[in-house]
């Protein structure tokens, strides 16, 4: 327990911190206290229904565009530091998302996230289609807990699901242009018209660029930059006085380099070769080290389309909703794994997908006074294709033959030491410097059905009971094709080196015969006589997915709940393992809690207690043992955890012109049956999910007459230390050296100072993200440690500052 309350004494000094700077704000204590109703209303749809944010009995955290704006967030990875108990880390096409401590973390296609993120109701399937710009977003409802029954299949851990505006009947429109440093430049542009009586049109557009902020010590490539746009469309048509259509359009378009890759291993003079498994006392800070990146056709880019049509009918029964929708995305992502610019070193890996999806739900709701209820069917169709793929050269092949000891030559190599053989023959031929390709291709067709309700009975004017229940059903057909390797010069070259084989000394001859085999075969994706041949397998699986609720209104401002509810994600397929499933994850969660609201004191607050046991979890990891050859893989193993927590949020508003907040989340998550690839048994040790993480925020308005008024909000996020186990260090998960602290508690604060003029048409800003600089490690890669002996680091962005200025009618 000491850890424990080492954290929440640091996280008290931090909150007085930020609560003396808040009550220094000048004028506060002299503007009257007794103002009634100074809360905004705050309506979700976080049941399928409209209702105000203390009247949901469910751990949620709402963020609004005031939010997104003051943190000048582009996509849900910039947000999740303020929203505690979500985690949206990674790459935009690869992202891992998790929800008190809950997540995936896998990227293939064989497998499906466990945290549901939906747009407009609409399922964001993959995650390389998931984190998309925020493009005239009204806000993001974030559900903590499992969802199983209001958004379906894999909300095992939440949802979070964004709120888009829709159009309106008034003529508006914005502009907004953004600079900072590092060569930030960001403009989006709004236009909201009404085109006759019964229609109206929305259309939205932005682009954001930057340089990056880090730079390749070698060529001085800027690294880490930023390149993308996105554009939406929105057309509503009022059919009649009960019934209306809104279709929508969303495109992006993102064409930036991948994550860049910091070597953190101090290598010795080329062409000498680093000890093979580095010495972890050596290893460099990587928020110093130098940065030196070599990857051929760097990339990470994505072209999303998207379309939904959203029909809305009222009856004297109740309301029907008709939801369309159709998705499709292509991503490339193509990163370096060593962290160096050596030939003899180098490796980089590339994933290659496309989606396409089809999404069909029908909705119908009503409320008698007794009974409010939700009820409906939903199909989903999904077709993706991945290819996996691992980019050598001849000469790190050599380096990861001589470290395995697969060669039977005096110094080890294969390709360099025949090159050399082939030179005292004065043959004019050479088996280094030859590019080498290997790659996994998998297709996946899943399909799935869903039958649900929702009902909230009254079982007196104070007291509810919501009875919930969903009926899915998953198809998934999967297939594997381990492509043989592709190497084409060297191939051209041992062509030509055939007939001299003959010629070579016979103590050569049969070294050589063995050279030529093991050219002519993949290394990493070694899977014998299954190279080459495709195979299939299909699956399905069932599964129903109750929900229990009780509510009670002790006071009109006083909630409080307690539930019951079972989350569900179909199983799946190792895309890397070929013939490799595993059966769907169940979680069991129970839930009570408090909401409560005092208007004469602004004072809103909520606070909830969870435990939940989870079944069978899928999760990616390092398993260093999964090739012959010795190259390690990321596969898929599954777990059981259970945890336990509290969830809480407040918001207050002591007077109009001050608005403070503050949200945090406390887990204890461990496993309760594990065993890692690595042979480590997990059991009963902690999963890795931090104890503790808050976020607190401030905005003080000064109303300035005729010339305006300035707005300061002043936001800090807190992530504590992660918990590490037997497996944290492989995974790169915590600490492997002296030198690199990772999974280190971290802080985040973002200021901004504004002004709006009196008639709210022209706004200007000044702002700074991560105010303090404060910079960390996020994580360590060891996919290359044990075969090159090269480990690289990905550290967080540094601090972010510059102007705004807007427009508005």
């Amino acid at each position: 327990m000491k850890p424990i309350r080492r954290q929440l004494v640091a996280s008290l000094r931090q909150a007085l911190l930020v609560s003396l700077t808040a009550a220094s704000l000048p004028a506060v204590a002299q503007i009257a206290e007794t103002e009634d109703n100074l809360l905004e209303r705050i309506v979700v749809t976080a049941q399928s229904r409209e209702q105000e944010l203390q009247e949901v009995p469910i751990a949620i955290q709402v963020v609004d565009e005031k939010l997104i704006t003051e943190t000048t967030a582009y996509d849900l990875q910039d947000i999740d530091n303020f929203v505690p108990g979500l985690v949206v880390s990674g790459q935009k096409t690869q992202p891992y998302f998790a929800i008190r401590g809950i997540s995936t973390g896998d990227f293939g296609i064989g497998t499906d996230p466990a945290v549901g993120v939906y747009v407009d109701g609409v399922y964001s399937a993959r995650s390389g289609g998931s984190v998309l710009a925020f493009n005239d977003v009204e806000r993001i409802e974030v559900l903590k807990g499992p969802q199983g029954t209001l958004f379906g299949r894999n909300s095992a851990a939440g949802a979070v699901s964004l709120i888009s505006k829709q159009p309106g009947r008034d003529l508006e429109g914005r502009v907004t242009t953004r600079f900072g440093n590092d060569g930030q430049r960001y403009v989006d542009g709004l236009i909201n018209t009404p085109l006759g009586d019964t229609t109206a049109l929305r259309v939205s557009v932005l682009r954001n660029e930057s340089d990056g902020w880090l730079r390749d010590a070698a060529t001085g490539r800027d690294l880490n930059g930023d390149d993308n746009w996105a554009a939406r469309a929105a057309f509503r048509w009022d059919l009649s006085n009960s019934t209306n259509a809104v279709l929508t359009w969303d495109h992006e378009r993102l064409d930036q380099l991948a994550r860049p890759a910091i070597g953190i291993v101090p290598l010795p003079a080329s062409p000498d070769w680093p000890p093979s498994p580095p010495d972890p006392a050596t290893y460099l800070d990587p928020r110093r080290a130098p940065v030196f990146n070599d990857v051929e056709g760097n990339e990470e880019s994505r072209t999303f389309d998207g379309a939904t049509l959203a029909i809305n009918h009222d009856a004297d029964w109740g309301h029907l909703t008709s939801t369309t929708a159709w998705r499709e995305f292509d991503t490339v992502n193509r990163e370096d794994e060593d962290g160096t610019n050596r030939r003899y070193l180098y490796l980089d890996t590339a994933n290659i997908e496309d989606n396409r999806s089809f999404y069909q739900e029908l909705k119908f709701s009503g409320d008698t006074g007794t009974v409010n209820w939700v009820a409906g069917a939903s199909y989903y169709r999904e077709k993706a294709n991945q290819t996996s793929q691992v980019n050598v050269f001849t000469d790190s092949l050599d380096t990861l033959i001589r470290n395995q000891g697969l060669a039977p030559t005096p110094d080890g190599t294969l390709f360099g030491y025949f090159s050399d053989v082939l030179a005292s023959f004065d043959a004019p031929f050479s088996l280094r410097d030859h590019r080498w390709r290997e790659e996994m291709i998998n297709s996946a067709d899943s399909r799935a059905y869903a039958l649900f309700g929702d009902t909230i009975w009254a079982l007196s004017d104070t007291t509810h009971f919501t009875v919930g229940l969903r009926y899915t059903r998953d198809e998934k057909k999967f297939s594997w094709l381990n492509g043989p390797r592709s190497a084409p010069t060297l191939d051209a070259t041992v062509q030509q080196l055939l007939p001299l084989v003959a010629q070579l000394p016979p103590e050569l001859q049969e070294q050589a015969l063995f050279a030529l085999g093991v050219a002519g075969s993949d290394i990493v994706f070694a899977n014998g006589e299954l190279e080459g041949v495709k195979v299939r397998d299909s699956k399905s699986w069932s599964d129903l997915s109750p929900r229990f609720v009780l509510d009670h209104q002790v006071t009109p401002d006083t909630m409080l709940f307690a539930s019951l509810a079972k989350g569900y994600k179909a199983g799946g397929y190792n895309s890397l393992d070929i013939g490799a499933k595993f059966d769907n994850e169940d979680v069991w969660n129970l839930e009570a809690g408090l909401k409560q609201v005092d208007h004469e004191h602004g004072l809103m607050w909520s606070a909830s207690a969870f435990y939940y046991v989870y079944s069978d979890r899928q999760a990616i990891r390092l398993d260093p043992n999964s090739a012959g050859s010795g190259v390690p893989r990321y596969l898929v193993d599954t777990s059981d955890e259970k945890a336990w927590g509290i969830d809480a949020g407040l918001q207050w508003q002591p007077v109009r012109a001050l608005t403070l907040d503050a949200n945090l989340a406390f887990i204890d998550a461990t496993y309760k049956d594990k065993v890692a690839p690595s042979g480590a048994d997990l059991s009963g040790q902690a999963t890795g999910e931090p104890y503790l993480s808050f976020s607190l925020g401030g905005q003080y308005r000064w109303d300035l007459g005729g010339a305006g008024a300035m707005t300061l909000s002043l936001r800090h996020a807190y992530r504590g230390k992660s918990r590490c186990n037997a497996d944290s260090q492989l995974q790169g998960d915590c600490s492997v050296s002296p030198n690199v602290d990772v999974g280190a508690a971290q802080q985040r604060t973002d200021l901004r100072l504004g002004w709006t003029d009196a008639a709210d048409h022209w706004h200007a800003a000044a702002f700074a993200t991560n105010l303090f600089d404060k910079r960390y490690v996020e994580g360590v890669g060891n996919y290359t440690t044990d075969v090159f002996g090269t480990t690289y680091a990905t550290i967080s962005a540094p601090r972010l500052y510059g102007v705004e200025v807007g427009y508005r009618f």
